[in-house]
C-alpha cells in the first residue's frame, strides 16, 4: 500500500493533442515512479490495480497528502484532481499468459534438452542459467542450463500442505542437513513480496513450484531459484474485519485453493494462476472473513473463517474440488434447540463466535478431520452466555465425507480470556505409557499441554507447561478444568495468566518420533488484565464486551520447549532473547534438528535431543510465520517467510 492507484493501457498511436488533461497530469507527476503504463518501476509499485477499492474522495486525499514513507504530496486544484482521477480509472492491466496483473509478453521458445528432446512453449521465467517453460498442455517445466542445452528438474520431496503432511507434525524425513554440517547452511535465494510485512504464510512446494500468499494474492515461484512464474491478485476489500493476513493454500492435482479476505474460497490452475471457480463461504458484511490455508481431503477442499471477535457464527465447510459446490457444513455455534445449545444461557448464542481460522489435520485411516475452534464472542463478558458455550475453544473430530461430529473436546469452557484453541492438533501414532495409541497432541493457548486418544476424544494427559497458570488449578479427571473462582473479568480489571496472547499460539509445533518429544514455542511470565463492559452486537464492529491490557512492568520470556508426550514434562528448554513478541513456529528433522524463529529475529537450529543452539541466521524481523522443508534438484532446502521476504536455505558447496 506504499503509494497509490493507477492502471493503464494507453491508446496506441494517440497524438499529443489527443491526450487528455488527466493523462498529461499523470505523465508529468506519476509516470516517473509508476511508469507510463502504471505497471511500476524500480522507484515505485504498480498502481493500475489500486483504484477500484477507493472512492474519489479517498483518491483526492492521497493525491493531495501523499502517503507516509512513500508517495509525496502534490499541490493540485480540484479540477486537476478530478481530471487525474478520471484518467487513473482508465488504466488497465497488460495482457498476460496466465493469472492476474502484469506479466511478461507472450514469448514462445523451443528448448533442446540434454536427452535430445525438444520442449516448446511459452517462456514464463528466465535467468542466466535457468528457464521456465509452460507447454501447450498447461504444465510448467523448470530447466537448468548445461552447456548449450537444458535439463529438466523438479522437487523429489514436496511440502504440499500448510503443515507439510496431513498429520500436522511439521517433521521431515530428509537427512542431508545434519548436526555436523548445519553450520554450512546459508541463504540460497530471497524473494520479496511487494508492499508486505509480517506475512504469516507457510510456503508450499509441489513439483518444484513454490506457492506463497498474502491477502488476496498467490505467487508461484521456481523453488530452486525463487524466480516468479505467475501471480494472482485481487485488490483487498476495504472494511473487512479480521482478514489482514493469509496463511497459505491447499493443492490437489492441477488445482490450488485459496481463501480471500471476504470469506470466499477460490480455485486456481496451479500452473497459470487462472481462476476456475469462486464460491462464497459467508457474507463478509456480517463480519466474516477468511485467513487460513484450506485442507484438501479426497475430492473435497475444507476451510474455515475468522470473526470470533466480531460475533460471527463459526463453521467448518467442505466444497467439491471440481465445481466449488458446498458438500457439508458444521456450525460451531448451534441454533436454539440443537445439540449443544443448552450450554448457552443467554442472547449471545446468536453471535457466538467460534471461528475456525487455523488449518485442521486429517487421519486417512479413520477418515476423520480434526479442526480446532476459537473463542466465544463478547469474549470478556460471559454474562449473556452462561454455560460452557459449545463448540467454542474445542477440538472437533468430523467425518471427512459428511462433516458429522464424531466427538469433541473443549479446552476452555465458558472462555472469558480469548483462549482460542486454534493451535495445531498434531496426530501421532506412538506408545503412550506402555500402550500403542492413536494420539492427538495439543498445546493450548490456555497454558495446558493435552494428549487425547484421537479415536474417541478421551483425555489421556493434561499438564501445565508454563510457570504461572492462574485461571485454573488443574484439569480434572473428567476432562473439565478446575477453575479458580476469582479469575473472571470485572469492571475494575482482573489479572489472569497466561495472557490473551496465550502460553502458545497459532505458530506451528513439531514432533520427532525417534525422540518422542513435542517441540513448540511458548510465552512465560506474560499475563493480562481483563475488564468487562456490556455492549450490543453491531455489523461492522468488534464484539468484545470489554478490554484487555498487558500487565505493566512484566518481563515476558519466549522459550522453546521440548516436551515428553508421555509425561508432559519438558526435557529441555531453550530460553530466547527476552521480550515475548515473537510468533515463529518450528520444524523438526529426522537428522535430529529443530529449526525455529528466535525472539530476536534470528532463524535458528537446535539439537533436538539436548536443546543446544547449533546455528542461526539473523533475519532482523519479528517472526509471524513457520518454516518448511523440501528437496529440489537433489538438494534439501529449508524456507521461511521473514517479514515480507521468502528466504530459502541450503548447504553450501
Amino acid at each position: 500500500m506504499k503509494i497509490l492507484l493507477l492502471v493503464v493501457v494507453l491508446a496506441v498511436g494517440a497524438s499529443a493533442q489527443d491526450r487528455s488533461a488527466g493523462q498529461r497530469a499523470f505523465e508529468a507527476r506519476c509516470a516517473i515512479c509508476h511508469g507510463g503504463d502504471g505497471h511500476g518501476t524500480d522507484r515505485g509499485p504498480a498502481i493500475y490495480n489500486k483504484t477500484a477499492a477507493r472512492d474519489n474522495a479517498s483518491i483526492a486525499t492521497v493525491l493531495k497528502n501523499g502517503l507516509p514513507g512513500g508517495m509525496p504530496s502534490f499541490v493540485l486544484t480540484d479540477a486537476e484532481v478530478a481530471d487525474l482521477t478520471t484518467y487513473l480509472r482508465t488504466l488497465q492491466p497488460a495482457p498476460s499468459p496466465g493469472g492476474r496483473g502484469f506479466q511478461r509478453p507472450v514469448v514462445r521458445e523451443t528448448i533442446t534438452l540434454t536427452d535430445g528432446k525438444k520442449l516448446e512453449g511459452v517462456l514464463v521465467a528466465n535467468g542466466l542459467e535457468d528457464r521456465a517453460i509452460r507447454t501447450d498442455d498447461g504444465k510448467i517445466h523448470l530447466l537448468r542450463q548445461v552447456g548449450e542445452q537444458y535439463r529438466e528438474v523438479t522437487s523429489t520431496v514436496d511440502w504440499p500442505t500448510f503443515h507439510g503432511d496431513m498429520s500436522g507434525n511439521r517433521y521431515t524425513t530428509m537427512t542431508q542437513i545434519t548436526k555436523d554440517n548445519v553450520t554450512h547452511l546459508g541463504a540460497k535465494w530471497i524473494y520479496s513480496v511487494r508492499n508486505a510485512q509480517g506475512l504469516q504464510d507457510t510456503p508450499q512446494v509441489v513439483g518444484g513450484i513454490m506457492y506463497v500468499t498474502n491477502v488476496d494474492t498467490c505467487i508461484a515461484l521456481d523453488a530452486g531459484s525463487g524466480r516468479q512464474l505467475w501471480q494472482w491478485m485481487r485488490q483487498p476489500t476495504r472494511g473487512v474485519m479480521g482478514a489482514s493476513s493469509n496463511r497459505g493454500v491447499a493443492i490437489a492435482g492441477d488445482r490450488l485453493f485459496i481463501e480471500t479476505d471476504i470469506a470466499h474460497i477460490v480455485a486456481l490452475n496451479r500452473f497459470t494462476g487462472e481462476e476456475i471457480w469462486d464460491t462464497e463461504m459467508a457474507d463478509w458484511h456480517q463480519n466474516y472473513g477468511a485467513t487460513g490455508a484450506p485442507l484438501a481431503v479426497g475430492n473435497l477442499v475444507i476451510g474455515g473463517i475468522t470473526g470470533g471477535e466480531a460475533g460471527t457464527r463459526g463453521f467448518v465447510a467442505a466444497f467439491d474440488q471440481e465445481t466449488g459446490k458446498e458438500v457439508w457444513r458444521f456450525w460451531t455455534i448451534p441454533k436454539a434447540g440443537e445439540p449443544g445449545s443448552e450450554t448457552w444461557g443467554g442472547k449471545d448464542i446468536a453471535h457466538g463466535g467460534g471461528p475456525t481460522w487455523i488449518t485442521g489435520t486429517y487421519d486417512a485411516q479413520l477418515d476423520t478431520v480434526y479442526w480446532p475452534t476459537g473463542n466465544p464472542a463478547k469474549e470478556y463478558d460471559g454474562d449473556d452466555r452462561k454455560g460452557d458455550d459449545l463448540y467454542t475453544d474445542c477440538l472437533l473430530a468430523l467425518d471427512a465425507k459428511t462433516g458429522k461430529l464424531k466427538w469433541y473436546y473443549q479446552f476452555t469452557p465458558h472462555d472469558t480470556f480469548d483462549y482460542d484453541a486454534t493451535e495445531i492438533p498434531v496426530l501421532v501414532d506412538a506408545n503412550f505409557q506402555g500402550q500403542p495409541r492413536k494420539l492427538v497432541l495439543h498445546a493450548d493457548r490456555n497454558g495446558f499441554f493435552y494428549v487425547l486418544d484421537r479415536t474417541n476424544g478421551k483425555l489421556l494427559l493434561a499438564k501445565p507447561f508454563i510457570k504461572e497458570v492462574t485461571w485454573a488449578s488443574a484439569i480434572g479427571a473428567d476432562g473439565h478444568p478446575i477453575k479458580n473462582p476469582n479469575q473472571t473479568p470485572t469492571a475494575e480489571g482482573t489479572r489472569v495468566c497466561p495472557s490473551q496472547d496465550g502460553a502458545t499460539n497459532f505458530y506451528s509445533p513439531s514432533y520427532i518420533p525417534a525422540t518422542g518429544l513435542f517441540y513448540f514455542q511458548t510465552f512465560d511470565a506474560k499475563c493480562s488484565i481483563y475488564s468487562k463492559s456490556d455492549e450490543d452486537w453491531t455489523a461492522g464492529k468488534n464484539y468484545l464486551g470489554g478490554v484487555m491490557r498487558m500487565v505493566p512492568g512484566q518481563k515476558p520470556e519466549h522459550i522453546l520447549r521440548a516436551t515428553d508426550i508421555s509425561t508432559g514434562e519438558a526435557k529441555w528448554e531453550l530460553r530466547e532473547t527476552q521480550g515475548g513478541n515473537g510468533w515463529g513456529g518450528t520444524i523438526s528433522t529426522a537428522s535430529g534438528l529443530v529449526f525455529f524463529g528466535e525472539e530476536s529475529g534470528e532463524f535458528a537450529a537446535a539439537d533436538a535431543t539436548t536443546g543446544k543452539l547449533l546455528w542461526s541466521f539473523n533475519g532482523n524481523q519479528n517472526w509471524k510465520a513457520s518454516p518448511m522443508a523440501y528437496m529440489f534438484d537433489g538438494q534439501e532446502y529449508l524456507a521461511v517467510i521473514d517479514g515480507g521476504n521468502v528466504i530459502a536455505f541450503t548447504l553450501g558447496k
